[in-house]
């Protein structure tokens, strides 16, 4: 079942029997893996150390029940690093899913407003914890805002290129086609439903996460968790390891 792609693999497998065994387990069957890669540029913030992308498809195909990896990652157009990412992520045969990153525009220009008014901070402070804010924390706020203003910013910019529905929507297809193991690397409570639903069918899911906390909704789906960690050396970039 697991067949080392290159020699590196085979000789860290030799090193780390024990990861080798708990994966062979949880890729027992036909397996498609899905990678929202935005979930995988944030971890590897808290993690310390970065992915390579390549050393992961050749230790993920490593194992031979492994049919897709699908990873899912926006195009910023016109960037550099973002066109040639997609590029190699195709060379490295991923199946690669992509949309263009919509940039959108937040009006933090208090010129408008009160200095008291929590209006403006509705838009990027939860109710419940603005409601715990007093008259002099709002004005602070706002206060905060208006030198950003007086030096000539009015807004922020914001990214986004979501791929909750078209990840659920492949996943539910390959759940009709055959396909009995899951994996999904995320930790995000969107995923719920789609975790579900596929349980329900008799499917198996196992999320690849963090060590940090699941979201409550997916940890009670009952899906099975596999830590990252556990196959750094395996995928990490050869400059970060020990």
């Amino acid at each position: 079942m697991f067949k080392p792609k290159t020699e590196k693999i085979k000789n860290l497998s030799i090193l780390y029997p024990e990861v080798i065994k708990e994966l062979e387990t949880i890729l027992a069957s036909r397996t498609n893996i899905y990678i929202d890669f935005s979930n995988v540029v944030f971890w590897q913030n808290k993690l310390n150390w970065h992915i390579d992308i390549k050393r992961l498809k050749q230790f993920l195909n490593s194992f031979e029940t492994v049919e897709k990896i699908y990873i899912y990652y926006g195009e910023l157009k016109g960037d550099d690093y973002s066109e040639k990412l997609i590029k190699k992520l195709k060379s490295y045969s991923y199946e690669v899913k992509t949309k263009p990153v919509k940039i959108m525009h937040l009006s933090i220009d208090v010129s408008s407003i009160k200095i008291n008014s929590p209006s403006l901070l509705e838009n990027f402070i939860k109710k419940s914890l603005l409601s715990k804010l007093s008259l002099e924390d709002i004005e602070y706020l706002n206060g905060k805002l208006k030198k950003l203003n007086d030096q000539g910013i009015k807004f922020l910019e914001q990214r986004k290129c979501n791929f909750d529905v078209e990840m659920g929507i492949d996943m539910t297809i390959d759940s009709m086609s055959g396909t009995n193991n899951f994996i999904l690397w995320t930790e995000d409570s969107d995923f719920e439903g789609p975790v579900r639903s596929i349980m329900e069918k008799g499917k198996r899911v196992t999320l690849f996460i963090t060590a940090r906390k699941v979201s409550s909704e997916l940890s009670q789906t009952g899906a099975r968790k596999f830590e990252i960690k556990k196959i750094k050396e395996f995928i990490c970039w050869n400059k970060e390891l020990d």
